[in-house]
């Protein structure tokens, strides 16, 4: 690695995460793994800036410049005394939701209509005023995430995911982390990984980098954020591939 570069490593564990990166309307999905745009918002909640502030663009655009590497690190549970451990595997789970019941949809979200009763849901004109959503978790998933580039920007993030302003979670707010999502600030992709992986090869997990050209990625993620402003969010491409760890 370059003199002027360092390398900062996080810990992604927790019971529930989601990292959208197609999500419209009504469908909330999740990836396989985090999202730079996710750990982006993670990142300005920690600095306490508000969404579309100056402080956030600035941000941003030094952010996008960072090298980032996804390792998903299956988490281990122990059985019994006499059974050993086992890998805990990550499934997804889709959550039956329901947003807005009690707000008319007209008037706007600050009127408040009838009340339900009989059990019946609400609504107004014959028309039910809760918007059914279906979400998806990623269940008992842990990850270890890698950003190499400016020193100073890494240093930066590092400061505050130590010691936050504003909540971190796991791609949504009911997805709370488990664990300290600050691993380390390092001078050496080397050291990061040794930390991580518990001195284990990477080569056996499977993982998901950013890649250089266009021929050397597979796949392209709209998840590099240039404005997390609520009315003009704006994201831009990102070229990565995704490597099968061998056991």
């Amino acid at each position: 690695m370059s003199p002027d570069q360092k390398t900062l490593a996080l810990r992604l564990e927790g019971p529930l995460q989601s990292w959208g990166f197609d999500s419209q309307f009504s469908r909330r999905n999740t990836g396989l793994m985090p999202t730079k745009s996710a750990l982006a918002g993670m990142c300005c909640a920690a600095l306490g800036f508000s969404r579309g502030c100056q402080d956030e663009a600035a941000f941003l655009d030094r952010f996008a410049r960072l090298r980032m590497m996804a390792i998903k690190v299956p988490r281990v549970m122990s059985r019994s005394w006499s059974a050993g451990t086992m890998q805990l595997p990550v499934r997804r789970l889709q959550d039956y939701h329901t947003v807005g019941g009690g707000y008319d949809l007209v008037r706007g979200r600050d009127c408040i209509t009838v009340t339900a009763e009989n059990g019946k849901p609400r609504a107004k004109g014959g028309q039910a005023l809760a918007v059914l959503t279906h979400r998806q978790y990623l269940t008992d998933a842990s990850f270890g995430v890698v950003f190499q580039g400016d020193p100073a920007v890494l240093a930066k993030m590092a400061s505050a995911l130590a010691n936050p302003k504003w909540g971190l979670w796991l791609g949504r707010k009911a997805c709370i982390p488990t664990a300290p999502v600050l691993a380390g600030l390092f001078d050496s992709l080397e050291d990061a990984l040794r930390l991580l992986l518990d001195d284990k090869p990477l080569d056996s997990f499977t993982r998901q980098e950013e890649a250089e050209t266009f021929a050397e990625g597979r796949d392209s993620l709209p998840d590099v954020p240039l404005c997390f402003a609520s009315e003009g969010r704006a994201f831009t491409l990102r070229r990565i591939r995704t490597i099968q760890g061998v056991p």
